[in-house]
């Protein structure tokens, strides 16, 4: 198990439940349109979020922003510490920040001296497209091994400087060596690891490669907290967390569906059924399963494990409750009678 932070009220590691983060793409500075894109992505599920801080006047805003959200914030500072030392004097939760690329060793003191006083936790960002010079030449190139050992040199950096307190992230475009990294980090570390794929592209393809990456490692046991990153709008980002908590095992929060594939013995318009009751579901916050099924024939037991379920027929379906059929419904009236089921569970 890894040691547990606490980045604001929110405990990361430790047996604590995994986390969603998401990060804005507002103009820090912009204070109202920031505010209001968190506030936006905390009633979607978001639970720690992040905001770029590229200057002084962003720093400045860290302070503003953080007195009117609810969830913890988290800093991202690259290059310039001065910019970390405003926006933690500022109240910032947590700071992201690759110890390596801010400068020489005083500088990093003054960043962990600053986080030390105040308990804010440090997490070492280590993304396989910005990896020293010296490990690239001694890898021969990026590598799950040479992420690792970025992520080492900056921790004993820190630790240099009697600070400990420490979050880790191995991220790359590539799943893969992504998941190799973050297994290696596991096996050598109890640091809490930050997961995700970087870069991971559109809403599409880039839910796909964090399903597989970040999925895989949390139904290893590996990961403490998540985020998702799309070239999207963020809460796309927040959205397809919670389902991969959920297709992963990790979470129940709301409802889930199972829907059987289209095939020839399929006499009604199941991808219409199936999107129709997926909508509904979205204002149902019962942590249950729901089965929309295509054929009569095999549907009630196939789906015999959700908590209830419609399996379609020609102008008819049934209504089936753990695996028991209750009634066949016509066609046009399955999914009311679905919810109307629902309703009572």
């Amino acid at each position: 198990m890894t040691r547990q932070i606490m980045v604001g009220n929110v405990p990361v590691g430790g047996g604590a439940p995994v986390s969603i983060q998401s990060m804005t793409n507002t103009k820090t500075h912009d204070v109202s349109a920031t505010v209001e894109q968190i506030r936006r992505l905390t009633a979607a599920g978001c639970q720690i979020v992040r905001v770029a801080v590229p200057d002084m006047e962003a720093a400045r805003a860290v302070g503003a922003i953080r007195e009117r959200i609810d969830i913890p914030l988290v800093v991202d500072i690259h290059f310039d510490y001065k910019l970390a030392l405003e926006a933690i004097a500022a109240g910032a939760d947590k700071v992201r920040i690759n110890p390596g690329n801010i400068g020489g060793e005083d500088r990093v003191k003054a960043v962990a001296d600053a986080c030390r006083l105040r308990n804010i936790p440090i997490r070492i960002g280590v993304n396989g497209g910005s990896l020293e010079k010296e490990l690239l030449a001694k890898y021969g190139g990026v590598c799950p091994e040479a992420m690792v050992e970025s992520a080492f040199g900056h921790v004993r950096l820190l630790n240099k400087f009697d600070f400990d307190d420490i979050c880790i992230s191995l991220k790359s475009s590539s799943v893969p060596m992504t998941m190799k990294a973050y297994q290696l980090m596991s096996m050598e570390s109890n640091y809490p690891l930050h997961v995700g794929v970087t870069e991971a592209g559109t809403v599409r393809m880039g839910t796909l490669k964090s399903a597989v990456g970040i999925g895989g490692l949390l139904a290893m046991g590996i990961g403490d907290t998540m985020r998702v990153s799309l070239s999207a709008d963020p809460l796309e980002e927040v959205y397809a967390a919670r389902d991969i908590l959920k297709a992963a095992g990790i979470r129940r929060d709301g409802p889930e569906l199972v829907s059987c594939p289209t095939c020839g013995r399929t006499r009604i318009d199941l991808i219409g059924l199936a999107g129709e009751v997926e909508r509904r579901l979205e204002s149902v916050k019962k942590p249950i399963t729901v089965a929309v099924m295509g054929c009569v024939v095999n549907g009630p037991g196939e789906a015999s494990a959700a908590d209830c379920g419609i399996a379609g027929g020609m102008g008819e379906g049934l209504l089936f409750k753990k695996g028991q059929i209750i009634k066949k419904v016509p066609q046009e009236q399955l999914v009311d009678e679905l919810f109307a089921l629902i309703d009572t569970l």
